[in-house]
């Protein structure tokens, strides 16, 4: 994973994935808190208006209980004419001064709506005695209403007054929306049953306090309505589902709690919340259904801005990926890339520098750094290459002695035996050696190489007559190619010392060379001993860095064999490269073949052959 994806992860993982996780879980914290908020103060409005409910219901019954202890009741069920007991009729002046009151609270009282005496002892026809009257409305006659289950309610509670709900028995309290007290009537003086007494009052004053209640602004939106045990709806502030009854879900969760309980649930098919409170006293329930839509619009805005703004955060990742996170990794990507080059060996590799911020301290650092490594490198490659020189002037000190003395030796023999002509050609052939050997130059043309190989030839064979033969084939245009010298003549020398040891036949030895496009091969080749393979390797793998040769400061002295062939090995390598070179074959009883490789160039070719040894 590159580092651009690494930062935009980062980036989705630590700041647009919290952001959204913590939007959804205030959201829902919100609606459970909108849903707990709204239940506490649902229960709190159901409370007071049952509260206001039951106050309606007492006042109710404090009239008619105080009817009840003033007699007037009793008064009317025993008077000779009952149609008189009507408020509408003339006749007021007969009724005593109890009798005037009660009927003047009665008549002014605002919800009273009709009000009527069943006479249990009474005859045909007079068993419905009117106080308050009321037009279209028919009665239901005693009789009937004896075998109404009411009555036998009624009389249980033997006097405790019992409210019905409109549209609960219609039979009996008509279409119109009252609600209806029935309480038994006892004489006073013996607590005889009497009558039954009827009243019925108008929902004006529910009106009122539904009306009241929905002047606040966070209730203007909740329906109210009063529920009987089985689901029927008495009454509704908005006058929609009077007589309805409720779904059958709502109800069934209605009853499973009783007092105060909230739940959310499909109210007409809209998710509503619904609450519901027990009148206790009652056999009814007040029910608040308020939509949850109405009631989630500011978290339902807030969860929309919430998505507006996260996909502009998410935007926002995405712009800033594309500018400023491109920016970023794609200047460390080409600091990479050029890393990579100076992996490769191109230490030249430089970036370029632009920007003003911690960036182009980077750049600048890359190639600060590089600036220093190269004059490191150069350094170091300029240490190693003199110590490799003063290393093989070692070397070369130590071959040139002994090529010196034993000639030196030859020409004093020469000299005893009185071989003038011989000592005088023994000296040219070593005047042209030493003259070429300390010229203060690193390379020389092939011509003065073979010239002096021919010379170093010429005395090895006065000093071992009758061992070997030579053959020299080098093709003419090649004698001006440059090389280094004394390069030819520590192979042939390995030859004479080392491969014609201990043979007992003519050694010959081969040099030939051939030209190819921009190199020059340089063959030398004897029918000696050969070398194994363990021999080779001791020639062509000791290095020059290794730490047991860096500490003794000298080569392995292996009996000295091979030493001039390291010489030359060590001192190509170091000043073409490892593309060029010695390359040795032998084999014990077939001789050696060793290769020279280098690149061909003239005197007038330095600088490009230098270009083509880089």
């Amino acid at each position: 994973m590159n580092l651009r994806i690494k930062l935009f992860t980062a980036f989705l993982g630590l700041v647009i994935i919290p952001l959204f996780i913590l939007g959804l879980i205030t959201f829902f914290v919100s609606f459970n808190s909108i849903e707990s908020k709204y239940s506490q103060q649902s229960e709190y409005s159901l409370k007071a208006i049952a509260y206001s409910i039951k106050n309606v219901f007492h006042e109710m019954d404090n009239v008619t209980d105080n009817g009840i202890a003033k007699g007037v009741f009793q008064q009317a069920l025993i008077a000779k004419d009952p149609d008189s007991q009507d408020l509408t009729a003339t006749t007021q002046l007969e009724l005593n001064a109890n009798q005037k009151n009660f009927r003047s609270l009665l008549y002014n009282h605002p919800a009273i709506d009709y009000a009527f005496l069943y006479n249990v002892h009474g005859r045909a026809g007079s068993d419905v005695i009117t106080i308050f009257n009321k037009e279209n409305f028919q009665t239901l006659p005693y009789e009937q209403f004896k075998e109404h289950p009411l009555y036998n309610e009624v009389v249980s509670l033997r006097g405790v007054p019992l409210w019905i709900a409109p549209h609960e028995y219609p039979e009996f309290t008509g279409s119109d929306n009252v609600f209806t007290q029935i309480r038994l009537i006892k004489d006073l003086n013996n607590l005889r049953s009497v009558g039954i007494l009827v009243v019925q009052i108008k929902n004006w004053e529910f009106e009122k306090i539904f009306q009241n209640l929905r002047l606040g602004s966070s209730m203007k939106d909740t329906r109210f309505m009063l529920i009987n045990n089985k689901g029927q709806v008495l009454y509704d502030f908005q006058s929609e589902m009077v007589g309805q009854s409720l779904e059958p879900g709502i109800l069934q969760k209605l009853e499973q709690d009783a007092g105060y309980q909230s739940f959310k649930a499909k109210f007409n098919g809209e998710e509503s919340v619904i609450s519901a409170y027990d009148l206790k006293e009652y056999p009814w329930k007040l029910v608040s259904v308020t939509s949850w839509r109405y009631l989630s619009r500011e978290v339902v805005t807030f969860a929309n801005w919430f998505v507006v703004i996260f996909f502009v955060c998410v935007l926002t990742a995405l712009l800033f990926n594309l500018v400023f996170m491109n920016r970023i990794t794609g200047t460390i990507g080409v600091i990479v890339r050029f890393m990579r080059k100076v992996e490769d060996g191109d230490l030249s590799a430089r970036v370029e520098e632009k920007g003003d911020d911690e960036l182009l301290l980077l750049q600048q650092g890359f190639n600060n750094q590089m600036a220093k490594i190269n004059e490191l490198f150069e350094q170091v490659k300029k240490e190693q290459f003199q110590k490799a020189n003063a290393e093989l002037r070692v070397l070369q000190a130590q071959i040139k002695p002994h090529f010196l003395f034993n000639t030196l030796e030859s020409i004093n023999v020469l000299a005893v035996q009185n071989e003038g002509r011989k000592v005088s050609e023994m000296v040219v052939r070593l005047a042209n050696i030493l003259r070429i050997s300390i010229q203060d130059k690193e390379e020389i043309s092939l011509s003065l190489e073979i010239e002096h190989l021919r010379n170093y030839l010429e005395i090895q064979k006065f000093r071992f007559d009758e061992l070997f033969d030579y053959e020299i084939d080098i093709p003419d245009e090649m004698m001006s190619c440059q090389l280094l010298k004394l390069t030819l003549q520590p192979l042939v020398e390995n030859s004479i010392q080392h491969g014609f040891e201990g043979i007992e036949y003519h050694g010959m030895i081969k040099v030939t060379g051939r030209m190819e496009a921009d190199r020059i091969t340089l063959r030398v080749e004897d029918n000696g001993i050969g070398m194994t393979n363990e021999a080779l390797s001791k020639i062509q793998y000791v290095d020059l860095d290794d730490p047991v040769h860096q500490e003794s400061g000298s080569y392995p002295n292996h009996e000295r064999r091979g030493l001039g062939l390291r010489s030359v090995y060590d001192r190509l390598r170091l000043k073409y490269g490892n593309r060029y070179g010695l390359f040795i074959c032998s084999h014990p009883g077939q001789g050696t073949v060793i290769q020279c490789v280098i690149p061909k160039y003239e005197l007038g070719d330095i600088n490009e052959t230098e270009g083509v040894i880089g």
